[in-house]
């Protein structure tokens, strides 16, 4: 894919995260009513689940990639797939962190305390410090391979971490809300907000996904091409 590809499907995205968050911010404060029990902290719902599931799609993705990068020889193949590792995990890693801030703030709300060590609380906790493990190694690795393909096995180690946490509630139990196709969300205002904000969210962690993996890609040609101008002063 040429330059003018990339810059024009970076900026696409980003506009289209633009607007569309703009939208989930107007349905969100304007059109969706005032939760009878929890009033304008409820409102913390909307980015806090949108940011919830977009975490657990990121990580997803990058336990993929890690899979890629062990299973592919190609040269350019591990390379792009290490770049979306790198770019996924810490698009999600920004999630979490979002998430495990909002998610405090309405349990406060709806359970009188900030944390409680419930099953999905837990579980999402565990993943992010797992993930941000992954993104200390695959910085510490460099350009060494092997160090990348530790990284890229410590990925595929969430794929199980990011099951139970979407299943969490059904097979464990806990107070932590239903997800919300099993109920509620009834009302339409709050139904347009609530998959604007999901929307919204998803195209975000697009767009910045894309542009980190392409920065990521750019710099592993710089560096590939350091290390060839250094083998070849090296030459006698």
């Amino acid at each position: 894919m040429g330059r003018g590809w990339t810059r024009w499907i970076g900026a696409a995205l980003a506009v289209a995260a633009l607007v569309t968050m703009l939208a989930a911010l107007y349905a969100i404060f304007f059109v969706a009513p005032l939760e009878m029990t929890m009033g304008i902290a409820q409102k913390i719902f909307y980015i806090h689940v949108g940011s919830a599931m977009n975490m657990l799609l990121a990580f997803g993705v990058c336990a993929l990639a890690g899979a890629t990068f062990l299973a592919v020889r190609a040269p350019r193949a591990r390379a792009m797939a290490d770049a979306i590792g790198v770019a996924t995990a810490e698009v999600g890693v920004t999630l979490g962190a979002i998430v495990l801030v909002t998610g405090p703030l309405w349990a406060r709300k709806a359970w009188g305390t900030w944390w409680t060590w419930e099953p999905r609380l837990t579980l999402s906790l565990m993943v992010f410090l797992l993930f941000l493990a992954y993104l200390a190694l695959r910085a510490f690795a460099g350009s060494d391979r092997f160090g990348r393909g530790v990284a890229a096995g410590l990925s595929i180690m969430g794929i199980p971490a990011i099951y139970f946490i979407h299943f969490a509630v059904e097979r464990w139990g806990g107070a932590h809300p239903q997800v919300v196709y099993k109920g509620g969300l009834t009302v339409p205002g709050m139904k347009l907000a609530f998959w604007l904000s999901v929307l919204a969210v998803s195209l975000v962690t697009a767009a910045l996904a894309y542009q980190r993996a392409v920065i990521e890609t750019q710099r592993q040609a710089i560096d590939a091409l350091f290390l060839e101008l250094d083998r070849r002063e090296g030459l006698p």
